[in-house]
């Protein structure tokens, strides 16, 4: 399955990589030496605003539950192993004191599988990343050097998710579906939603919750999603990060003359704008809901491209 994926998706990389405009690099609005982006969008300001939101004292999940079948963008994988260390044969641990046992675990593991954030370091565009950073410079096999998600501050804002399935008049949209500035747009203005400076956005297809489980293979071979034009409006508007309900946020296969996952060196590299993946959107819809307190301390491992996350929408 995983190796169809990418044979599919080198085809579509090459088939399209000549109708891509590359983007000169440009210093951020932020400095020659930020490598925070979207992040300084973060202020205790915004965290107030964004408390006021809290209606019902409720919470909600925005990340899946992942396991070792999980599908992934290949070649990743995940493999989880319970141990009972120095417990063999039945053996109790006296020395706590008292008979004891313990399980402790092992995590063989991509992180950039399931509900994930990507950070700035993870797409780019002719061997540069955020900011005019060189790859030569910050691609180190140990870890990045710059624009590790470790250095991501706790992401808290006012989180809105705009239903463009709904908005086609679906439940699920198809592979391959795109929408761009007037889709998104004219959806926002039908739901009443707002995209205000240093937002966290979240577009619903209904693909994870219509596909993942039923149809594994399929979920992970194709997905609707932001168009390149889409997404320079939404960049536009200065959020501080952008999400779906999606592996990977554009459509698989991708818009005719767009790269695919071009979307990403939009967001990641021209704008600094931090990606969500795979989040879980549908559940707050079905309570009412699309307009939210976001919170995200991911796990802060050195060096890390992408994170596995599980961010909570507050209500």
């Amino acid at each position: 399955m995983k190796l169809r994926y990418l044979a599919s998706v080198a085809c579509v990389v090459g088939l399209t990589a000549g109708m891509v405009s590359a983007q000169d690099c440009e210093e951020s609005k932020w400095g020659a030496e930020d490598t925070a982006g979207s992040a300084n969008l973060v202020s205790p300001e915004r965290t107030l605003e964004a408390a006021k939101l809290i209606k019902q004292g409720k919470s909600m999940p925005l990340g899946i539950v992942i396991d070792a079948e999980t599908p992934a963008f290949a070649p990743r994988s995940l493999n989880l192993q319970v141990v009972q260390p120095n417990q063999q044969g039945g053996q109790k641990l006296t020395q706590f004191g008292y008979p004891g046992n313990y399980n402790d675990d092992i995590l063989q593991t991509w992180v950039g599988i399931g509900s994930q954030i990507d950070g700035l370091g993870h797409l780019g565009e002719k061997g540069y990343y955020y900011n005019c950073l060189d790859e030569k410079e910050i691609s180190v096999i140990t870890g990045l050097t710059k624009l590790g998600v470790h250095d991501i501050p706790p992401l808290v804002g006012r989180g809105v998710i705009i239903d463009m399935a709904s908005h086609a008049g679906k439940d699920v949209m198809e592979a391959g579906e795109h929408f761009g500035e007037a889709e998104i747009k004219a959806a926002a203005e039908a739901q009443g939603v707002e995209i205000r400076e240093g937002d966290v956005v979240l577009f619903h297809t209904g693909w994870t919750e219509g596909k993942l489980e039923s149809e594994p293979e399929a979920w992970v071979s194709g997905e609707p999603g932001i168009n390149v034009e889409g997404a320079r409006y939404v960049a536009s508007l200065n959020p501080m990060a952008v999400g779906a309900d999606t592996w990977g946020l554009e459509p698989i296969p991708p818009a005719e003359g767009d790269g695919a996952f071009y979307g990403h060196v939009v967001f990641l590299k021209e704008n600094g704008i931090y990606i969500l993946e795979t989040m879980n959107t549908g559940p707050l819809l079905r309570e009412g809901v699309n307009e939210f307190m976001f919170v995200l301390g991911q796990a802060r491992i050195r060096g890390t491209v992408q994170m596995i996350i599980n961010p909570v929408a507050l209500y």
